[in-house]
């Protein structure tokens, strides 16, 4: 089934969760996962969404009642660029978005800008990753409709960024609030626990955007579980 993001957009803050490439995080074992997330999302009233390889976007998106983003899309129109992944294959998957210069798939700002104009020239949403406050403000004038906070340094470690540069995340709201207030600003970089989403939300953030804490928990529902107690 697939799902339109209107479809969530007015409830509770999102969490998305990126499954990378991690082992856990494709195929079988990557949907598997997907479906623990959809049963939570539908039984505590919570949104969750995935962001998946490109491989499978076609058939996360088809079987599955969350939205479901890719991980990466170029801003290329069609023609000769192999090996580049087109933003219309992308909706054409049933995909509601796409992650944005993620800091372990860094784009210039060119391509960047790029990337976001074609993104909302066919109406997929996009979440730019950004590792600072003052990369936060260069990202807001071009208008994404998420930017998720993450320094680079914390991503995949045990220590949030809501903990430990608390003021990156209140200094990039406080931008992007009064550059378009309409932009969400998410939280990412080492959240693993209701605390970590709690203090985040505090700071003004709409959201997180996390991958190891959950993809390669031992226990990924019982993880979920304890992040969506910090909504």
């Amino acid at each position: 089934m697939r799902v339109s993001w209107d479809i969530m957009r007015d409830g509770p803050p999102i969490i998305i969760v990126n499954l990378k490439t991690y082992e856990q995080g494709y195929g079988a074992d990557g949907f598997d996962l997907c479906k623990i997330m959809e049963e939570i999302s539908i039984e505590h009233n919570v949104n969750l969404a995935a962001a998946v390889s490109a491989i499978d976007l076609v058939d996360y998106s088809d079987n599955l009642k969350i939205p479901i983003f890719a991980q990466h899309v170029d801003g290329v129109n069609y023609g000769s660029h192999t090996g580049s992944i087109l933003p219309e294959a992308v909706r054409y998957s049933g995909a509601v978005g796409t992650l944005v210069n993620h800091a372990e798939c860094q784009m210039n700002w060119e391509d960047i800008e790029a990337t976001i104009s074609r993104c909302r020239e066919l109406g997929l949403l996009t979440v730019l990753c950004t590792a600072d406050a003052k990369a936060t403000e260069k990202g807001a004038y071009l208008n994404p409709d998420m930017i998720a906070v993450e320094p680079p340094e914390l991503i995949g470690g045990d220590i949030s960024v809501s903990t430990a540069k608390p003021e990156v995340i209140a200094d990039s709201v406080s931008i992007v609030s009064s550059i378009n207030s309409d932009i969400s600003v998410l939280c990412g970089a080492g959240v693993k626990n209701q605390g970590d989403v709690s203090k985040a939300l505090s700071l003004g953030s709409k959201g997180i955007l996390l991958a190891s804490g959950v993809v390669k928990s031992a226990e990924p529902r019982e993880a979920l579980m304890d992040l969506i107690k910090g909504l």
